[in-house]
């Protein structure tokens, strides 16, 4: 997963999945455009076959199949015959047509079929990249539908797994923020309004409680014709709203829609808290996040450490061999810095060649340790430039406070000065003190 999509969805695990495309298509032209698209867009591997038999052989001779973009016009099957062909292979397919037949689109999206595209219209390559994208992405993200009635709840379930969601169910409000809480990974949630004991709108109100907007996507849904509903609706934190009886591609179009706004504001979020070169946060969230870590309650009760971490003589990596190895530097210390952190710890690139690390928990002996380790972690590192072997180390301030003084600009100041102590002492070592009490 890119590091935009995984902070828009931080909750989603990284796994490997079937990446693998099948495109059948008669026409060499379009197949040529599209498999170029995608491979070249979306880095995902596009076999192509002109009919059933190559398909068939295809399926048959390798695996990690996740999608089928196929034609209705092949030379060994009818249209009928196609679709069937790939729907009872259990394959989520895409049915790419020449011609608009309207007859034929309600007939094909009356089976598993994701979606009807004609393939001659302006911008069909670029919909059907972003559709096979959406498609791939939403393998990676969970849904929750929230209705009392049971023919209801699993129509639109079924819909959502058609589609690559990982789908939760809830009868009433009150399941629906258990499942929520009991799961970070709901992205997105499909709530009706006719439910006993707490209506949608109320359950939106809730759930927006617990979930903020840039966390997951609300749709509420409702077969009632009163006007006043969807103002209410969106007014209490919907994202978006469907009446009852939606149809099948308005839905698809519509959650579409709302999970690609999440990971737009993903990726906003992630460009301004990252570090582009590095991927590490940036200084300012740092900041942020230190303040936030420090104000808690539980954090009174714990020393921390904050260390200033500086590659030694970086200046004469940029000089000796050049910016892009001075990057290649700075990514592998930044590796070694994000290996090394603990789910509780902060770290960032702090600015230039300096990184910055807060380990709440440790005591002397502890903290002495844990950054020593850190500073042999990136000794050890061997950046291969062409027939030249890159090595580095790092000097390392530290500063640790007692419970009650965590203040941090006086924990960053000492560790700073501390960094300075560790150049002057030498280089590639740890220099470290506690703030007075």
């Amino acid at each position: 997963m890119s590091a935009a999509l995984q902070a828009a969805f931080p909750g989603s695990p990284i796994e490997a999945l079937p990446q693998r495309i099948l495109l059948v298509e008669n026409s060499r032209t379009f197949t040529s455009m599209l498999r170029e698209a995608i491979e070249q867009r979306l880095e995902l591997p596009v076999s192509v076959a002109a009919t059933l038999a190559e398909a068939g052989e295809l399926l048959d001779r390798q695996s990690g199949w996740f999608l089928v973009l196929t034609g209705l016009v092949l030379a060994d099957g009818d249209r009928d015959q196609v679709v069937d062909y790939f729907v009872s292979r259990g394959l989520p397919t895409i049915v790419v047509s020449g011609v608009y037949d309207e007859d034929l689109r309600k007939r094909v999206l009356q089976q598993q079929i994701i979606d009807y595209v004609l393939k001659n219209t302006p911008g069909s390559i670029d919909y059907l990249v972003w559709l096979v994208q959406r498609m791939e992405r939403n393998r990676r993200i969970s849904a929750l539908v929230v209705d009392d009635s049971p023919s209801a709840r699993a129509y639109a379930a079924s819909l959502l797994s058609m589609y690559g969601y990982d789908v939760s169910q809830a009868a009433d409000g009150n399941e629906a923020l258990k499942a929520l809480e009991a799961n970070p990974a709901i992205r997105l949630a499909i709530v009706d309004q006719e439910m006993p004991g707490m209506e949608g709108v109320e359950l939106t109100r809730r759930l927006r409680a617990i979930r903020s907007r840039d966390k997951v996507a609300v749709i509420g849904i409702s077969g009632n014709s009163d006007p006043s509903l969807i103002p209410r609706f969106l007014k209490n934190g919907a994202n978006d709203f469907l009446r009852k009886p939606f149809s099948r591609e308005e839905f698809f179009c519509r959650v579409s829609q709302n999970v690609d706004q999440l990971e737009l504001i993903g990726t906003l979020q992630d460009l301004a808290t990252r570090d582009f070169l590095t991927g590490l946060p940036n200084r300012r969230s740092f900041l942020e996040q230190s303040q936030r870590h420090l104000a808690q309650p539980q954090a009174l009760d714990q020393e921390v450490a904050v260390a200033m971490i500086d590659i030694d003589h970086f200046k004469h990596i940029n000089d000796s061999y050049g910016h892009e190895a001075g990057d290649e530097a700075l990514c592998a210390v930044a590796a070694a810095v994000s290996a090394h952190t603990r789910p509780q710890d902060l770290s960032a690139r702090f600015g230039g060649e300096e990184f910055c690390l807060l380990a709440p928990g440790l005591d002397a002996e502890a903290s002495s340790a844990y950054f020593e380790a850190l500073r042999l972690a990136v000794a050890s590192i061997e950046v291969p430039l062409g027939s030249a072997i890159l090595r580095m180390t790092v000097s390392i301030g530290v500063c640790r406070m007692p419970p009650q003084r965590g203040a941090l600009h006086r924990l960053i100041s000492e560790a700073d000065r501390q960094l300075y102590l560790a150049k002057a002492g030498g280089r590639n070592r740890v220099s470290c003190s506690e703030a007075a009490r």
